[in-house]
């Protein structure tokens, strides 16, 4: 069974960045709805045996259409917002540090044109999707983004998710109603580097 991750910070804990109301209504509703849905259509494909990660990956295995894009769906939203709220923080904001900040430099150059390269990104999603920052086994860092709930995981790129930022609509519209940019730039004051930079380990050690 697949269980949301749980926020170590309060709804409001991200204003005025992120606020409460929107953090309430994207986790209990939006991000509640992805994993119940989840559990009911991998209960019904048999693979409620699988990890998130293995369970993305075998979809091919699912004969039935219907089914098969169900658990794309909902895993992909299952798992994204799994990051994205785990990767956020009160305390966030600011550059990477240490060995992976050292890491982080070297691929992009500077913080400033990671950060203009992942705002290009994530305004530039057409519609719904995500933003993203991912390693691979190699520790190679790359930039990309997915649309809908897809993610490079469903994708096949070889590469899995250690930063991802939710442009949906729900993410944002409450607090910044169609300025989807101003969203995006609250949001470099919450990212928790701390935690990425653990991920990255994870990806890499794993």
């Amino acid at each position: 069974m697949f269980y949301q991750v749980q926020l170590p910070y309060s709804y409001e804990a991200l204003e005025p960045h992120v606020d409460a109301l929107t953090m309430e209504t994207h986790y209990s509703k939006h991000h509640a709805t992805y994993t119940k849905n989840l559990n009911d259509a991998a209960e019904k494909a048999g693979l409620s045996h699988l990890g998130i990660e293995e369970l993305m990956s075998s979809l091919e295995t699912v004969t039935d259409q219907g089914l098969r894009t169900a658990l794309r769906n909902n895993s992909g939203g299952f798992y994204n917002h799994n990051l994205y709220f785990s990767t956020m923080s009160p305390n966030g904001g600011g550059q990477p540090t240490g060995e992976f900040g050292e890491i982080f430099l070297k691929t992009f150059g500077s913080y400033e044109a990671f950060r203009e390269q992942f705002t290009k990104l994530a305004t530039g999603q057409f519609g719904s999707g995500w933003a993203w920052l991912s390693a691979n086994k190699a520790g190679e860092l790359k930039l990309s983004s997915s649309p809908n709930q897809d993610n490079p995981i469903i994708e096949k790129s070889g590469f899995i998710p250690i930063l991802g930022i939710d442009v949906w609509e729900h993410a944002y519209y409450l607090k910044y109603k169609n300025l989807r940019p101003d969203y995006i730039k609250a949001y470099y004051e919450v990212i928790d580097w701390k935690t990425v930079a653990e991920n990255y380990k994870a990806v890499v050690e794993g």
